[in-house]
């Protein structure tokens, strides 16, 4: 057996870095900045445990172009290093000098805020660089500043220089020919918008005028002076970093809008997330309205590492019903591979998930128990995020009675145990099943709504488009429950009667009855059944079966797959009200073509009540009608 060291080759480094180790050459000044960032909170650390005897102060981190010699500043007033330290952090490619700093402080830094993981970052600088400067100086007064110089080749130069007197660090990116638009001032600022928005220390890029108040005292006329200030381009205080109890509805709404600029309205509500076992994550969701200006792809929810912006592919971290909602998760926890570009799924990522379920459901709970009315007003904009989330989550299902409305056709509101309790007693079958009437659509389906209130039922209006899926859940998971839709084929035999209905023809005018209406039709998608309704119900009326019907919704809204190829027959139920007097009428008619007429002109009136008269059939309908005013 032989054993020994594999041989890195140092010259085949940097060309790997740059073509492949981060995969958006933009993002090296994310890298960079959030080492600016780390070199400041680690001196402040140091200050704050005595360690470091220095001013503190308020220290920043600058960003500067200078295009006309193809430079680009990064500067900031951390710790700097000496030149041992440059050996070390800098020149062994993948060592991480946070790592031995949280290693070295561990449970008094873990807060500190430190980024750094890999020890890579800086060589991001070399994808948009042809040679990169280092300028340092340590807070340790003692040592001088230090020059380090490479072109991106296995060669670099360091020695000590004079140039900087001041402690930090100044990093002087020399842009390549194949990456000037990173000498741009609007690139500049679009991506510390986008990656550094919310670092935890000031920013400054450029500078900007601010008017001066004009004394009380000055002479009338005196001109407002200007002053030239720092252009701060970031939050260093967003909401989620701060106590949930030391801000108000307007601070969440300020911050909606300064995470999504684009969106005019404001949120509904906010889950403020804050844990700390057995993970860290903070954050701060909103339910957003939905409506058709949402835009779904560009204003996601956003992923943060100790406030440094990573991505807003959450999949995984956010669990899949969530994904309508708005904000930001911010987890030192969150297992990221080295380009912080990508989660890596594991046990941490599936615990997050839980907890982000788990806080949603409860947020839920609370905002009914303190605003129902309020609630009740914003339900049709949360509903679908809802019922998808107790269709796909079973934990948020378990927790959904406290918070999930039925609402009524009559445009009342309520929870399940409310529900159950009102209808109990007049919408039970036979096998004692609890029978749910509900419409997908309040004005295609008035006819069968209204027929049904006559009868003293209730009507929910369940009009989302995943409502078959719900549905299938409630029914499967909830003992002696039976949802059946207000124009369903079985409605009127499963529901109770207090007193059961006389029929008012014998069994052989229901024979003749039947027999000239399928006779009349001769369309084999319609069944004919005869049913002893009550007089005033309508004399024709189509259902379509249960099942069938389900099943086409259910393949409409994506879940076919699992029935088989789908492609349901079109089948329906004509069911003839024998107690109407229309069908005396068409026992008393002799004349066959009359009859025939009578039966046809009943069917496209029931068919157009269920929206199923189209094209030629209406058209031929429409015309009949007028002949017949004209008779």
């Amino acid at each position: 057996m032989t054993k020994g060291n594999i041989n890195v080759s140092v010259e085949n480094i940097f060309p790997l870095i740059k073509k492949f180790l981060y995969s958006d050459h933009e993002i090296f000044l994310r890298e960079l900045i959030s080492n600016a960032t780390d070199a400041t909170l680690k001196l402040k650390h140091l200050t704050n445990i005595g360690e470091a005897k220095v001013d503190y102060g308020n220290p920043k981190i600058e960003v500067r172009i200078d295009k006309e010699n193809k430079k680009l500043h990064i500067i900031d007033q951390g710790l700097g290093m000496t030149a041992e330290e440059v050996e070390k952090y800098i020149n062994q490619v993948a060592f991480s000098g946070a790592e031995e700093f949280l290693d070295k402080y561990k449970d008094s830094a873990k807060d500190s805020g430190i980024i750094g993981h890999f020890g890579l970052g800086f060589y991001s600088a070399f994808m948009v660089a042809e040679k990169v400067e280092i300028i340092t100086k340590s807070y340790r007064d003692e040592n001088p500043a230090v020059r380090w110089i490479c072109d991106g080749s296995p060669e670099f130069s360091l020695e000590e220089t004079t140039e900087k007197t001041d402690r930090g660090t100044e990093i002087i990116l020399h842009i390549g020919e194949d990456s000037t638009e990173f000498l741009e001032e609007s690139k500049i600022t679009e991506l510390l918008s986008k990656y550094n928005k919310f670092m935890p220390v000031p920013i400054k890029f450029g500078t900007k005028t601010h008017t001066l108040p004009i004394p009380e005292d000055a002479p009338e006329g005196t001109a407002a002076e200007t002053e030239e200030i720092d252009n701060i381009i970031n939050n260093p205080n967003p909401a989620w970093t701060i106590a949930p109890a030391d801000l108000n509805k307007e601070d969440y709404t300020k911050f909606y809008h300064e995470l999504y600029p684009m969106q005019f309205e404001e949120p509904l509500f906010h889950i403020h997330l804050n844990v700390d076992y057995p993970f860290n994550l903070t954050g701060v969701l909103f339910f957003p309205k939905l409506n058709n200006g949402l835009n779904i792809e560009k204003d996601k929810i956003q992923l943060y590492q100790n406030q440094v912006y990573v991505t807003d592919e959450v999949k995984g971290i956010v669990p899949d019903f969530l994904m309508l909602l708005r904000g930001v998760i911010d987890s030192p926890d969150i297992p990221l591979n080295v380009s912080r570009s990508y989660l890596q799924a594991d046990g941490a990522v599936k615990k997050i998930s839980s907890y982000i379920t788990k806080k949603v459901a409860d947020k839920m709970a609370s905002l009914i128990n303190e605003n129902r009315e309020d609630y009740e007003t914003k339900w049709n904009d949360i509903k679908i995020v809802i019922e998808y989330g107790m269709i796909s989550e079973d934990k948020f299902f378990e927790k959904s009675d406290k918070f999930t409305l039925y609402p009524t056709t009559d445009g009342k509101y309520f929870l399940w145990n409310e529900l159950e309790e009102k209808i109990k007693p007049n919408q039970t079958d036979k096998d004692g099943n609890l029978v749910i009437l509900y419409a997908t659509n309040a004005d295609e389906q008035h006819s069968y709504i209204q027929s049904a209130k006559d009868k003293g039922y209730d009507v929910l209006l369940l009009d989302s488009p995943i409502v078959p899926h719900l549905i299938q859940k409630m029914e499967t998971t909830k003992e002696k429950i039976q949802f059946a839709r207000v124009d369903a084929d079985h409605v009127n035999n499963l529901i109770k009667k207090d007193e059961p209905i006389i029929s008012k023809l014998n069994e052989t005018d229901k024979e003749t009855l039947k027999k000239s209406v399928e006779e009349s039709i001769k369309d084999k998608k319609f069944t004919v059944q005869l049913e002893d309704l009550d007089s005033t119900d309508a004399p024709f009326t189509i259902t379509q079966p249960e099942f069938i019907r389900r099943m086409k919704d259910m393949q409409a809204t994506g879940g076919g797959g699992m029935f088989g190829m789908g492609g349901f027959p079109e089948m329906y139920n004509l069911v003839v009200n024998s107690n109407s007097e229309f069908a005396g009428q068409i026992l008393k008619t002799e004349d066959a073509e009359s009859k025939e007429n009578l039966i046809k002109y009943a069917l496209d009136l029931a068919k157009l009540s269920q929206n199923l008269l189209k094209g030629k059939d209406l058209t031929d309908f429409i015309q009949r009608s007028y002949k017949q005013l004209e008779k």
